[in-house]
């Protein structure tokens, strides 16, 4: 099973839920075509006032679905048709949604599932949440709009000690550094997120949509279009040793060994 991406709409408010049994609902390829599906359906549905993304278990999203890696990415174009078509895809439908998102943050919420985190308005998690994003240890780097978006979200400092060091935080360390709202304990989280949304339905719907497209004026989007530009044959670490090795040693249930090779890197334009 890859998973699927699940909306619901009730009255006013859009449900959208990852869910991956047994993956933490990691993010399968199919999950990010979907979720840009879903979020696009609700861009277009003007009754829709409010829209929720959660995890469809006790996790929000663990990350990427790392089985499903050896099919695609040690070939550069795969690797980058996944990335800018698939992955990029499902977080730029989130970011040009005009209704206002809150992500309600369970359980882990790690990698891919940070990215779509940061592409909420309002982020709402329970204080066992966990967040990192610790790709390091598979090998490869962020793609230079994800991490872009990141930045944005959680500010430079945090996402440079989470890629460059793999450092796992909690809930409460996340609110402090300004990427949460608020953290509340499991048994308020209904009432918490259902307050929010009944508050957001009773305001005005169309201000609501243009002050998310102001937003959008200075916004991640921006950044990541830049980001993409400045870096060239940023997918060039495809077929690398250390890429091969990170995969191979989270399949195989073992510490990776990554060995001091010359490895060719991506060369930064300068405007």
């Amino acid at each position: 099973m890859s998973g699927s991406v699940l909306l619901k709409v009730t009255g006013a408010i859009a449900a959208v839920t990852l869910s991956h049994p047994g993956k933490l609902n990691a993010m399968s390829r199919e999950m990010w075509r979907k979720l840009a599906q879903a979020f696009k359906a609700i861009q277009h549905d003007l009754s829709i006032r409010c829209a929720v993304i959660q995890g469809g278990s006790t996790d929000f999203c663990a990350g990427g679905d790392i089985s499903e890696y050896a099919d695609f990415r040690f070939e550069k174009t795969t690797l980058r048709n996944f990335h800018e078509d698939d992955v990029w895809g499902g977080l730029e439908a989130m970011l040009y949604c005009d209704v206002p998102i809150i992500a309600r943050i369970e359980g882990n919420c790690m990698g891919a599932g940070l990215e779509i985190a940061s592409c909420c308005d309002i982020r709402i998690a329970e204080s066992a949440a966990r967040f990192g994003a610790p790709i390091a240890k598979l090998g490869f780097p962020m793609a230079p709009r994800e991490a872009a978006l990141l930045v944005r979200a959680l500010g430079e400092l945090t996402v440079r000690e989470m890629l460059l060091s793999a450092v796992v935080l909690d809930a409460a360390e996340m609110k402090q550094r300004g990427f949460l709202n608020r953290v509340v304990f499991n048994t308020d989280m209904d009432a918490d997120v259902s307050s929010l949304t009944e508050r957001i339905c009773k305001l005005a719907p169309a201000a609501a949509r243009l002050n998310k497209q102001t937003f959008r004026t200075a916004g991640p989007l921006i950044q990541a279009e830049v980001a993409i530009k400045l870096v060239a044959d940023a997918y060039d670490y495809a077929d690398s040793a250390e890429h091969h090795e990170g995969i191979a040693a989270f399949i195989e249930k073992r510490p990776p060994h990554f060995a001091c090779v010359a490895h060719k890197s991506s060369t930064l334009i300068r405007p």
